[in-house]
């Protein structure tokens, strides 16, 4: 069984940062709350997103597995106000999703979670690691969009730099780092797809702290606490190696 409440703007924004790198996932629907693992179909990047109970004003699930088309139920849940309520209920028999915001009332079509792409681990990359505004890494994005379609990363003595090197013109940006970690004092550097990073960056918290573990020619990883509720984490492979 699955029957949820939920603030329509924090189901908005959740979907969001799904939606930013796949159109479809698997939703596991734990007693103790909602998570998402999802990679895109190149294998390129992933989302992982949980939203625990107590983030919901109702929560009952046994375990569920759903398949669910992102772009559909995003259009759906976006028809909701930011002071709306969204409801759920899983309809067993039919295996459709009903969603109820308002006078709104939708049935939704899953899809065979077999028929999805294979769920990623998270890996545990013990790299150096950064936390960061998510608006500097932004900035660092939108900068790098000028002059290139990648973007480097690479920290040097406890500094985190996004550069980019175009045609004609170059550009870095130093970014405010809160705090750095398990930094080691040699030079390390990763190339990555912007239209990746931009994806990515605009689902981070713009005002929140983002950890950031990099190391030479890992993936990125990047994870930050959603406002008031939840976590979300994106990991990037890198474009091209660095020589």
């Amino acid at each position: 069984m699955f029957e949820a409440e939920i603030s329509a703007s924090k189901l908005q924004d959740t979907v969001s940062k799904i939606d930013a790198l796949v159109d479809e996932c698997k939703v596991h629907l734990n007693e103790d709350g909602l998570s998402v693992q999802a990679v895109d179909p190149a294998s390129v990047g992933m989302v992982d997103v949980s939203l625990p109970k107590e983030d919901f004003a109702q929560y009952e699930a046994d375990g569920e597995l759903l398949g669910l088309n992102l772009v559909r139920f995003g259009e759906v849940v976006g028809m909701g106000n930011s002071g709306d309520t969204v409801a759920l209920e899983l309809n067993e028999e039919t295996r459709k999703l009903r969603v109820k915001i308002g006078g709104l009332r939708y049935t939704l079509a899953l899809i065979d979670p077999d028929s999805i792409h294979q769920e990623p681990t998270v890996p545990d990359l013990d790299n150096a690691e950064f936390d960061v505004v998510g608006e500097e890494i932004q900035t660092a994005v939108k900068a790098a969009g000028l002059v290139s379609d990648h973007m480097g990363l690479r920290h040097d003595h406890g500094s985190l730099e996004g550069f980019a090197e175009g045609d004609t013109d170059d550009v870095s940006v130093d970014m405010d780092t809160v705090d750095g970690r398990d930094i080691p004092d040699d030079e390390e550097a990763s190339l990555f797809s912007l239209d990746y990073l931009d994806a990515m960056a605009k689902g981070l918290p713009k005002d929140s702290d983002v950890t950031v573990e990099l190391g030479d020619d890992y993936p990125v990883k990047m994870t930050a606490e959603l406002a008031e509720y939840g976590e979300m984490t994106y990991l990037l492979a890198p474009r091209i190696e660095n020589e």
